[in-house]
Formats: C-alpha cells, structure tokens, sequence
C-alpha cells in the first residue's frame, strides 16, 4: 500500500520493492548533489584532501512551511502551502589505517579463588 500512487508510470525496476509502479526523486537527488559539491569547494578552501571525504552523518528535517494563498472559484481563497526541509551533513576526512605494533604476551594473573576454581576443574575427574 502506497499513499501516491495517481500518476505514476509502471517500471519493471520496481519489482525489487514489490510494487508496479515506481519513479525516481530526480529534484532531490540534484539538490543533494549540489550539497556535496558545496561541501566539497569548502573542504578544499580549508586545505582537507577532497579525495579522503567521507559522509559521517546526513540528517534531513522538516523546516517551517511557507505560507500563500490560491484564489478559487466563487471568492474563496485556500491555502498554498510548501514543504521546505534542512540539511545537514557532516564529512570528516578518512584517517590512515595504521598497523598496531605487537605487544608482549603477558601471563595472566587469577585470584586465589580463580585458580582454585581452575584446579577443581582439572583434578576433579578423578
């Protein structure tokens, strides 16, 4: 069940979602592209490899909507109404994976009940 559904075209890629009808949020995904080249433009103004970026973190929420009026038939007037939204968007710098030295094996130290527990263990199938 999907609450849109009037107009939409049929797409064999939606049979992945188990649905007949699909489309693609075009308008989105070029805002979003945008963002990232903005992002990117600011990364390389402060001196950040832009090859290293990640995307740490993305939030979108809901911003307060703008409010109009749209002028109807026999003098009524309704509202017109639009759904904005805030981004956010962090991205860090990926850090270079460094190889942890060996550490020398130490022996482990149990307490006096620890190791008599240990020696029931071992000497109790007698």
């Amino acid at each position: 069940f999907r609450k849109y559904t009037g107009c939409i075209g049929r797409t064999p890629q939606a049979k992945e979602f188990k649905m007949s009808q699909g489309r693609w949020p075009v308008k989105s995904a070029k805002i979003l592209l945008g963002l990232l080249r903005n992002a990117e433009s600011n990364a390389e103004f402060k001196n950040l490899d832009t090859e290293n970026l990640t995307i740490t973190h993305i939030q979108v929420s809901m911003a307060q909507q703008g409010r109009r009026r749209t002028f109807r038939a026999h003098g009524r007037v309704n509202a017109y109404m639009n759904c904005p939204c805030h981004v956010e968007m962090l991205l860090e710098e990926k850090e270079e994976a460094v190889s942890k030295p060996a550490e020398d094996v130490k022996a482990k130290k149990f307490t006096k009940r620890q190791s008599a527990k240990r020696r029931l263990k071992v000497g109790g199938d007698q």
